[in-house]
């Protein structure tokens, strides 16, 4: 009678342990990046030469994470925590220029307004009985539309249409993150007991990978819509 509830205590320890290391890794990854960013902005040369990499940069952020989520089964968890963190300060160095196009208050003011949506819609998505399938669904054919209205508009170069852009990307992408979080809460519950620490550790990265490509997008689209231009 009372292995139960000692079964019960113990998949709910696993589950918040394997959650929590999801999010730390997810902050260590965001920490990361922003110290890198304000690194290579305030440094010329580093700045320079990141301007010139920049597609070489651009090519092998998307290179990392296609490796990871679909090889990170295949690695160690050394390699693929090692690629995460690699990543995250690629990701760094290209976002270097939002200090040289932004105010500092207006960065700070974006970051919170993000982190706050970020942790309504994560908590929302933990919560919520509803299954969020659909609602991923939906927001993922928005990402392909959004990808393909700024590819376009790369030639137009017009700003109403930008600005329509980032609004669509803020709403996309806080769909998203209620529904990886959901996504997320399955896979932790979905774990079987005593199951092997680096399998584990694997399975945290690829959650805060996507968690953290949710909120940097999420950000980056806030920024466009609410940062105060330097000049």
């Amino acid at each position: 009678m009372q292995s139960i509830p000692m079964e019960r205590t113990q998949a709910q320890v696993q589950v918040n342990a394997f959650v929590r290391s999801v999010y730390n890794w997810m902050a260590i990854g965001l920490a990361l990046t922003g110290a890198v960013a304000w690194f290579v902005a305030h440094n010329e040369p580093v700045l320079r030469f990141v301007y010139q990499a920049r597609w070489i940069f651009f090519i092998g952020e998307l290179a990392l994470v296609f490796m990871l989520a679909g090889r990170v089964h295949k690695m160690k968890a050394s390699t693929a925590t090692g690629m995460f963190m690699f990543y995250a300060a690629l990701n760094g160095a290209t976002m270097a220029f939002i200090f040289l196009a932004y105010t500092m208050s207006s960065i700070a003011s974006t970051f919170m307004i993000c982190a706050g949506t970020f942790a309504v819609c994560s908590v929302f998505g933990w919560v919520t009985k509803r299954d969020l399938t659909g609602l991923g669904s939906f927001m993922f054919m928005g990402l392909i539309g959004i990808i393909i209205a700024s590819v376009i508009n790369i030639f137009l170069k017009s700003p109403a249409m930008q600005m329509v852009i980032s609004y669509i990307g803020v709403l996309v992408f806080t769909g998203l993150t209620a529904y990886d979080t959901q996504k997320l809460k399955a896979m932790a519950m979905s774990q079987p007991a005593g199951l092997d620490g680096a399998v584990v550790r694997k399975g945290a990265i690829i959650g805060a990978l996507t968690l953290y490509l949710d909120f940097i997008l999420m950000f980056q689209y806030l920024l466009m819509i609410f940062g105060g231009n330097r000049d």
